[in-house]
C-alpha cells in the first residue's frame, strides 16, 4: 500500500461477516432463499472470503445489503441509499479471508470506490484499476468526511467488499 502523511496508515478490508454469511444462507437481505449452484468452471467472486471459487465449489447467490449492515453497526440512517444487490458466497461454512489486507487475486478489472459519510450518504466515487485501487482507497479515507468505502465491480455494479480506516 502506498501511504502519504494524510492517508490512513492501515486500511481494514472487510468481507461479509461469518455470522451474517450463515444467516444469508437461510434467508437473504431481500427476504429470499439463496440460489444454490456448483461453480463448474471456477472464478465466482466469493464475498465471504474475498477469493475466487474453485471449479466444483458449492456457491450461493444471495441478496446482500452492505450499507444496511454497516448502518446497523454504526447507528447510521442511510435512508434511500440502502440497497440490496447480488453477491456470491460459499454455500456452507467459510473461514473468511486469510488476512485483513487488500485481497490478492480477487480483483481483476476496473472497480468503483464509492465513499459514504457517517450518515450513510454517498459522497462520491472514483473509477480505479486493480493496480491503483488500494492507494486510492487510502487517499479517499484520508478525508475525515468519509466513514466507509464500498468497492464495486464496474460491469455489474456488484458490491465486492468494504474498506474502513484501520
Amino acid at each position: 500500500m502506498t501511504t502519504t502523511s494524510t492517508a490512513p496508515s492501515v486500511l481494514t478490508v472487510r468481507a461479509i461477516d461469518p455470522v451474517v454469511h450463515g444467516a444469508l444462507l437461510v434467508r437473504d437481505d431481500a427476504g429470499r432463499e439463496p440460489v444454490r449452484s456448483v461453480d463448474e468452471t471456477g472464478g465466482a467472486p466469493l464475498r465471504c472470503c474475498l477469493t475466487r471459487a474453485r471449479a466444483g465449489d458449492r456457491i450461493a447467490l444471495v441478496g446482500y445489503a452492505p450499507l444496511r449492515r454497516w448502518a446497523a453497526e454504526t447507528g447510521a440512517e442511510p435512508g434511500p441509499y440502502d440497497e440490496v444487490g447480488p453477491v456470491f458466497v460459499h454455500d456452507g461454512p467459510c473461514a473468511g479471508p486469510a488476512g485483513q489486507g487488500w485481497p490478492e487475486g480477487f480483483h481483476g478489472g476496473r472497480r468503483v470506490l464509492r465513499a459514504y459519510d457517517r450518515r450513510g450518504r454517498i459522497l462520491g466515487g472514483e473509477l480505479v484499476g486493480p493496480e491503483t485501487a488500494e492507494a486510492v482507497a487510502a487517499r479517499l479515507l484520508a478525508d475525515p468526511q468519509v466513514a466507509v468505502l464500498h468497492v464495486r465491480a464496474v460491469e455489474f455494479g456488484c458490491f465486492q467488499h468494504e474498506v474502513r480506516r484501520g
